[in-house]
């Protein structure tokens, strides 16, 4: 059985008849949609899709300068004024 991972759940049918309702009961917190009692999919604040896409991308760009560090050798310096 896989875990809800949030503190409201629903059904599609329930979600189906009145999704404000549900918005504005879950006060901005996730909520899990179920489907025969398994989560189907989870519903998230605008803010918060935004905010994990915005540490997707800074961890995406962290990964890239560890493996840029590596490549450090290759470096070339370059005077700020020159640019």
């Amino acid at each position: 059985m896989r875990q809800v991972l949030a503190d409201f759940s629903v059904s599609i049918s329930e979600l189906k008849k009145n999704p404000s309702a549900l918005l504005s009961q879950a006060s901005g917190s996730p909520i899990a949609v179920l489907n025969h009692n398994k989560p189907a999919a989870y519903l998230i604040p605008a803010e918060t899709y935004e905010a994990l896409m915005d540490m997707i991308d800074d961890y995406e760009l962290a990964q890239l300068v560890e493996e840029r560090r590596g490549d450090k050798d290759q470096a070339i310096t370059v005077s700020l004024d020159d640019l």
